[in-house]
């Protein structure tokens, strides 16, 4: 496994603009089902993990890549950047408890920060990049219309860079990449990367953490 960059600075509120609050999802008719799932890529995914599976509604999430072939979807090929993969997680989620909405609100405001391009933070290549893997019309329709909205509210000092394409194919990482945040909390870019954002979550949608 190759090691992560320590010296690095969290997604912070230095991201966004003066804009006093956050804007929710745009409201969009969907079709009632009881479970549903989008692939999101925004940086490391073991951060991405860490504050979706705490999120009451997300019944499951897997980290894998996405957007590049089967036959090149491993850690050390992917790192490498040149595969066109993502490190992106997969949710699976209840659409009555949470909706797909809210999990952009989350994935924009909390997860990563949307208007650095290839990268996050440190975390340098187009493996890291900013997209939403949509399953459906609906979800393709909400995201663009989101990203539109949040673009037009400057709710951050740059514009939004994220991508959102259908998604071809995840494939599930290595078995030590799963829940690794949580397995390793003190592990040092765990503890500089992803509990600020853990912390966020808890900080700004109190409602939504499992256990709340």
């Amino acid at each position: 496994m190759q090691l992560k960059s320590l010296m690095l600075i969290p997604f912070a509120a230095s991201a966004l603009s003066a804009a006093s609050t956050f804007p929710n999802p745009p409201n969009v008719p969907v079709a009632p089902k009881t479970s549903d799932t989008v692939v999101l890529a925004g940086g490391c995914f073991w951060g991405m993990q860490l504050v979706f599976d705490h999120l009451k509604g997300v019944t499951s999430t897997t980290v894998g890549y996405a957007g590049g072939d089967k036959r090149t979807a491993d850690y050390e090929t992917v790192s490498t950047g040149t595969t066109g993969h993502a490190e992106s997680i997969q949710i699976t989620f209840d659409p009555s408890q949470i909706s797909f909405g809210t999990l952009l609100k989350v994935y924009f405001s909390v997860a990563h920060n949307p208007t650095e391009l290839n990268y996050q933070d440190n975390d340098h290549g187009t493996q890291y990049r900013s997209s939403i893997f949509y399953t459906s019309e609906e979800q393709k329709k909400i995201a663009e219309m989101y990203i539109h909205e949040l673009d037009a509210a400057h709710v951050y000092r740059h514009s939004i860079v994220t991508k959102v394409v259908p998604l071809q194919g995840f494939y599930k990482a290595e078995e030590y990449h799963q829940n690794f945040a949580a397995k390793n909390p003190r592990q040092g870019y765990i503890v500089a990367m992803d509990m600020p954002k853990f912390e966020n979550l808890k900080k700004q949608f109190p409602e939504l953490v499992k256990g709340k």
